[in-house]
């Protein structure tokens, strides 16, 4: 081989090896933030599990806690239908308690918020009413509530369950 071919392929060879250790030690960087992006990634995902678990233990914490404040105010009711049980008073004296037991009860929904749908003399309302049956009167506009077969609740705007009532059918006022 002449001297000069030798030149040559000395001079390739220089930037193929200075290439390679380039790419060698681009390549180990690139390993090197790749891991430490899978730990990052493994740290994130526990840290996440942990989260999730923290946040579920607090929702059931929470919901504990929320019946057990709504459990206390029905307490004092519970213990007056036991009185109420083992009273040996009249029949009349019996009702009184019981309606002042109903009161009591009334005051513990009133204290979370619960209040009663409006019912009697009130306009027919789907959203707040059941109808189970009508009457058919003059006296009374056209589906107006006459009488609540059962009461319905609310606590705040949102309904807890409607209320039964019959409402009135005033045939002179559909035919208007």
């Amino acid at each position: 081989m002449s001297q000069e071919t030798e030149m040559q392929e000395q001079a390739v060879a220089a930037p193929v090896e200075g290439t390679e250790a380039a790419t060698a030690a681009e390549l180990e960087t690139v390993k090197a933030e790749r891991d430490s992006l899978v730990d990052r990634l493994a740290r994130l995902q526990a840290e996440f599990d942990n989260f999730r678990k923290r946040e579920a233990k607090e929702r059931s914490e929470f919901r504990d806690y929320a019946v057990s404040n709504a459990v206390e105010h029905f307490l004092p009711v519970l213990d007056n239908f036991q009185l109420a049980l083992k009273s040996q008073g009249s029949a009349e004296q019996l009702r009184s308690g019981v309606e002042l037991i109903l009161k009591q009860m009334e005051e513990a929904l009133k204290t979370l918020g619960v209040t009663p749908v409006e019912t009697v003399g009130a306009q027919f309302d789907p959203r707040f009413h059941e109808a189970l049956g009508s009457v058919e009167t003059s006296e009374y506009p056209d589906h107006q509530v006459l009488e609540e077969v059962r009461r319905g609740y609310r606590i705040k705007d949102k309904l807890l369950r409607p209320a039964m009532v019959k409402i009135a059918v005033n045939h002179a006022q559909v035919n208007d």
